[in-house]
């Protein structure tokens, strides 16, 4: 059978098989953000093809090397693996979000600079993250052990974690008034 539809007209997809778009409200390093968005965009996609943040970074889409966290209501998050739709309402802050709006660096960012924690750097926003949200809980103890614990989830493929280990100490003793 031959198809004699011409060349010329207009095929119409199935409108069951378009996905459909909602919307949704996000507050991210503080601001609102109103996305119509498919409702199986990951956080991850959202914030860097819809919103232009690309600190989080994607290096495995399935949640196991933490190069994609953020923070959803200060917990360490892989947003690669939380459906946006599901942090509406939380407040995210990704690695954008950490400095003063002066400028003026977070305690995380200033003492993985002085400590070289990063080489690559691909993986950095994901350990500042996760770091961050370590200091935040004092339910974690400040113990190398715990630490290195709290921080098992983000992957530096580049072998930098005596520095990371040892920019989270510093910063802990900054945030706490040690230093």
């Amino acid at each position: 059978m031959v198809d004699t539809t011409p060349a010329t007209a207009v095929q119409h997809a199935d409108p069951a098989a378009t996905p459909r778009l909602h919307d949704v409200e996000l507050t991210i390093n503080g601001q609102t953000h109103h996305l119509s968005i498919e409702p199986n965009v990951v956080l991850l996609d959202a914030l860097r093809e819809r919103l232009g943040l690309t600190g989080a970074k994607k290096g495995c889409d399935h949640g196991q090397c933490g190069a994609c966290t953020v923070l959803v209501d200060g917990r360490s998050m892989n947003s690669c693996l939380m459906l946006a739709s599901m942090a509406e309402g939380c407040d995210i802050t990704t690695v954008e979000g950490l400095a003063k709006p002066d400028g003026t660096l977070h305690p995380v960012q200033q003492a993985f600079l002085e400590h070289d924690a990063y080489q690559c750097g691909y993986c950095t926003a994901g350990q500042m993250m996760s770091a961050t949200a370590i200091l935040n809980d004092p339910s974690i103890e400040r113990t190398d052990a715990s630490i290195k614990d709290a921080m098992s989830g983000n992957i530096c493929r580049c072998g930098a974690y005596k520095n990371i280990h040892d920019a989270i100490k510093t910063a802990d003793a900054r945030l706490n008034g040690g230093e």
